[in-house]
C-alpha cells in the first residue's frame, strides 16, 4: 500500500547557525559559496512517521539531515520491508544515479532537514571539485555501511546481530559527538528486527537475554551498556 506523504512546513534559517555543518557535505564550502548554497535550501520540519520520499518516486529533491533519525527501507515484491539503514544528522539523502529513488525514507522521530531541488543542486556542484570530492567521500562511507549490512545479514546468531547493531550505532553516535554508555534507540523493536533480518520476537528475546546476562540494561528509550567488551566480543564473532 502506498503511504501518504504528509505536507512539510518550510522555513528559513541561516546556514551559519547549523549545528551539523562541521560533518555535513557543506563543511568544505567557504563563506561566499555557503551564501549561494543557502539560497538553494529550504529548512523543513518532518513529523514522526511522515515520509521524505518513496521508493520508485521521482527523485526531484535531495535532503541534508540536521536533526532526528530517518528510517531507510525497501519494500520487497511480497510486501515485506527490509530496512537498509538509519540516517543521522549530517547524512545526505536522495542523490542516487537514477532519476527515481531506490528506497523510501521516513522520519522515526521529528526531523529537521535542508531540502534542495535536485536540478538546482546538480547545477550548483558542477564546477566545484572540492564539493564533488566531499560527495564522493559520503558515497564511499555509504558503500562501507552497505557492506557492513550485508555481513550483518549473513550467517550470524541473533545475539551477534543485535550486538553488532549496538556497537555500530554507538560508533556512529560517537562520531557525531554523542559518546555515552546509554544508547538512545528512537527506532522501534520492529525497525531493529527489519534491519537485522530477524523477527520482532527474536529481537525482544535477545535484548531480554542480554539484560539477564548483565550485558545491558533496558532503559526508557534505549539501553545502557554494562559490559561493552562482551558486546564487542559478540559483534566480532
Amino acid at each position: 500500500m502506498e503511504r501518504t506523504i504528509i505536507p512539510i512546513e518550510a522555513c528559513q534559517e541561516p546556514c551559519a547557525d547549523c549545528g551539523v555543518r562541521s560533518f555535513s557535505l557543506c563543511s568544505v564550502l567557504d563563506q561566499a559559496e555557503l551564501r549561494g548554497f543557502e539560497r538553494l535550501s529550504h529548512l523543513v520540519h518532518i513529523a514522526p512517521k511522515s515520509t521524505l520520499f518513496l521508493q520508485d518516486g521521482l527523485a526531484d529533491s535531495v535532503f541534508n539531515i540536521n536533526e532526528g533519525v530517518v528510517r531507510l527501507y525497501k519494500l520487497l515484491p511480497d510486501g515485506r520491508r527490509q530496512i537498509v539503514g538509519f540516517a543521522l544528522p549530517g547524512d545526505f539523502l536522495g542523490m542516487g544515479p537514477a532519476d527515481r529513488y531506490s528506497f523510501s525514507a521516513d522520519a522515526v522521530a521529528p526531523v529537521v532537514a535542508c531540502r534542495f531541488s535536485r536540478t538546482a543542486f546538480q547545477r550548483y556542484v558542477e564546477n566545484k571539485p572540492h564539493f564533488l570530492r566531499r560527495m564522493n567521500e559520503f558515497a564511499n562511507r555509504d558503500l562501507n555501511l552497505a557492506h557492513d549490512q550485508m555481513l550483518l545479514l549473513g550467517r550470524r546468531s541473533a545475539d551477534e546481530k543485535v550486538a553488532s547493531f549496538l556497537v555500530g550505532w554507538r560508533d556512529r553516535l560517537e562520531r557525531h559527538g554523542m559518546p555515552s554508555k546509554t544508547l538512545p534507540l528512537p527506532m522501534s523493536r520492529q525497525d531493529i528486527a527489519d534491519f537485522l533480518g530477524l523477527t520482532i520476537e527474536t529481537v525482544s528475546r535477545t535484548f531480554t537475554r542480554l539484560e539477564r546476562d548483565k550485558v545491558i540494561i533496558i532503559v526508557p528509550g534505549g539501553v545502557r551498556l554494562l559490559d561493552f567488551k562482551r558486546v564487542e566480543a559478540l559483534a566480532a564473532a
